[in-house]
């Protein structure tokens, strides 16, 4: 006889799923939206480390995922008081991403013109990336309408989507590629 997977519990049959505490709420609550473009950002930020060999950029996205993983259990709570096992986005972690923003841009050529996305699949995930990383920062910023949500979480996804673009860049130096400057044709 094959044993029941637990994998699926067919609870969310019907639309709903639990927020941690129990809660159940609609799969397009803006709790779930929230948490849900964070869990689309990480596979995005996997892809990215996946594909590069530089042993400092990887190990940065994997503290990343890290940090994303955190502020997708804050995001899934439901309730004011985080319990204390749960882990928190802090000011640290902004200021993590600044510096290495930081150290990255001073490594490149000034910036002189919007660049177009592309030139190597990493590059172009680092771009995509970042557009994702928008759109979770955007879900984020409509949660706070509902729910409090800590200022933390916000200003990390604000600096990571600047991280993603510095990265691409970073990236395409490390292999050589050319960056190519956006001159409308229009």
């Amino acid at each position: 006889m094959i044993k029941k997977s637990g994998i699926y519990t067919k609870g969310g049959d019907k639309g709903e799923t639990s927020l941690i505490g129990g809660r159940r709420v609609s799969k397009f609550h803006p709790q779930i939206e929230a948490y849900g473009c964070v869990d689309e950002l990480m596979a995005h930020t996997s892809m990215l480390r996946d594909l590069l060999k530089d042993a400092g950029l990887r190990e940065d996205l994997l503290t990343i995922l890290d940090i994303e993983m955190a502020t997708a259990s804050m995001l899934a709570f439901d309730g004011a008081e985080l319990p204390p096992n749960l882990p928190r986005v802090r000011g640290e972690h902004v200021s993590f991403l600044e510096e290495r923003i930081d150290r990255m841009d001073a490594s490149l050529e000034p910036l002189r013109s919007f660049v177009i996305p592309g030139g190597h699949p990493a590059v172009s995930q680092a771009h995509i990336a970042r557009t994702v990383c928008r759109r979770t920062e955007r879900a984020i910023l409509r949660l706070t309408d509902e729910v409090p949500v800590d200022d933390s979480i916000v200003r990390f996804y604000n600096r990571l989507s600047d991280y993603f673009f510095v990265i691409s860049r970073k990236i395409a130096s490390l292999m050589g590629v050319e960056q190519v400057p956006w001159k409308s044709m229009l």
